[in-house]
């Protein structure tokens, strides 16, 4: 009886090794596959580039890449839900300032730079989260910029001294509002666009690099030099330029219709610029009232891989080939965007692009943007803070000390233990 025990334990076992041989072959062969295929998902515009590029790949590594297309935000907001559905892609496109919270919130898998991404500081940042990891590969790189009517002006000013000067000419008095000039325009009471007015006065967000949410610097003494410098500016302006929803269009109209000399926006405005028929260049914004640089947010967008990815591999060897200087180099040449590598970089300023030159100078002194998750609680108090400060409804200093006390509760009920 002992021995047909032994006999028939011995068997068991033998089926059960098999079968974990079978399993493992099974996954070997799974893994193989998945290896030859991956999905990538990226905005319209982007299309002709990736197909391009994935053509190139796929002879080189031998892996099948599909492409699909549709909203880059509206594909991180369903990110979660395809992660835990399984039907997500391998490789897509994130601006920076989602990276951090969608890798802190375990949505996207951890990725290694490679060196021939030629990845500099800053955007090496900009891809950090706060506990160290990296979970993007930087693409392109994206700050404010001046753009002004080169009818109007001869050369773009270099000091906000100059605009102010500017800024006394009548000819752009602004119709229907007496004492009101609409020389210089700029958005203000968006956080986005006068964030380079505080920092570049010592202001800041967060301590330690963006990564100290403990540490808001939003009412220290260069914050409140800065809203109290735009305070004079909307002295000058439209009672319209403080309206948080419609500046925006204000401005653009203005500078389209040849009312106003100079504005500051971002890249992605100079395709509405340049069908307006405007004969308008681009610069780096002006020094700011004591010689301190305007730094603007440092932005941008970088590759990604989802962290169900059925081939993270597969997709890490396709950020690699993607942030490569040729083919940043051919996607500068499909859709005018700024590489984020640096020698791809380099090529577009040698191409004597106005734009990409401008943009190039002005990122050396932008400040990359917090990365962390609690910078969603900054958006809201930060422009209540600017629109009570430039409309006089509070003192710049109270403006600042309610902002930064709705931030920390904010934070402490959002992230607090």
């Amino acid at each position: 009886m002992k021995k047909k025990i032994l006999k028939t334990t011995a068997l068991l076992s033998t089926i059960a090794f098999a079968g974990v041989l079978v399993a493992c072959s099974n996954a070997s062969q799974n893994s193989d596959s998945g290896s030859k295929e991956l999905t990538v998902y990226v905005e319209e515009q982007y299309k002709p580039f990736i197909e391009e590029a994935a053509k190139t790949f796929e002879k080189e590594s031998g892996t099948k890449v599909s492409i699909k297309t549709g909203d880059q935000l509206t594909g991180l907001d369903n990110l979660s839900l395809d992660n835990q559905s399984g039907e997500v892609v391998d490789v897509m496109m994130a601006p920076y300032d989602r990276i951090g919270s969608l890798g802190n919130d375990g949505q996207l898998a951890e990725v290694s730079l490679d060196e021939g991404s030629k990845a500099d500081d800053t955007t090496k940042k900009l891809v950090t989260a706060a506990d160290g990891n990296i979970y993007g590969a930087p693409a392109v790189i994206e700050t404010l910029v001046l753009y002004y009517n080169k009818d109007l002006l001869p050369e773009a000013p270099k000091t906000f001294e100059e605009v102010e000067k500017l800024a006394e000419d009548p000819a752009y008095n602004f119709e229907g509002e007496a004492g009101k000039n609409t020389a210089f325009l700029a958005d203000w009471v968006n956080f986005y666009y006068a964030y380079g007015l505080l920092s570049g006065n010592g202001g800041y967000v967060f301590g330690k690099d963006g990564t100290d949410a403990k540490d808001i610097g939003l009412a220290n003494d260069g914050s409140i030099k800065g809203l109290e410098y735009a305070k004079t500016w909307y002295e000058k302006w439209p009672k319209g330029m403080q309206d948080q929803k419609g500046a925006a269009n204000l401005i653009e109209s203005q500078f389209q219709d040849k009312k106003t000399a100079a504005v500051i926006d971002g890249p992605w405005k100079a395709t509405a610029f340049k069908d307006a028929g405007l004969n308008y260049g681009v610069a780096t914004i002006p020094s700011l009232p004591g010689g301190s640089n305007y730094e603007a947010f440092a932005g941008g967008k970088a590759w990604v891989i989802p962290v169900a990815s059925k081939n993270i591999d597969g997709a890490q060897e396709f950020l690699n080939f993607l942030t490569s200087t040729d083919q940043q180099k051919a996607f500068y040449d499909k859709n005018h965007e700024v590489p984020a590598n640096t020698e791809a970089r380099k090529y577009a300023v040698d191409s004597k692009d106005e734009l990409a030159n401008a943009v190039v100078k002005q990122f050396d002194s932008a400040q990359p943007m917090p990365s962390i998750s609690e910078m969603s609680t900054v958006w809201d108090p930060a422009a209540t803070m600017l629109f009570e400060a430039v409309s006089g409804k509070k003192a710049p200093k109270a403006a600042t000390d309610d902002a930064v006390k709705l931030i920390k509760d904010s934070i402490d009920q959002k992230f607090g233990e």
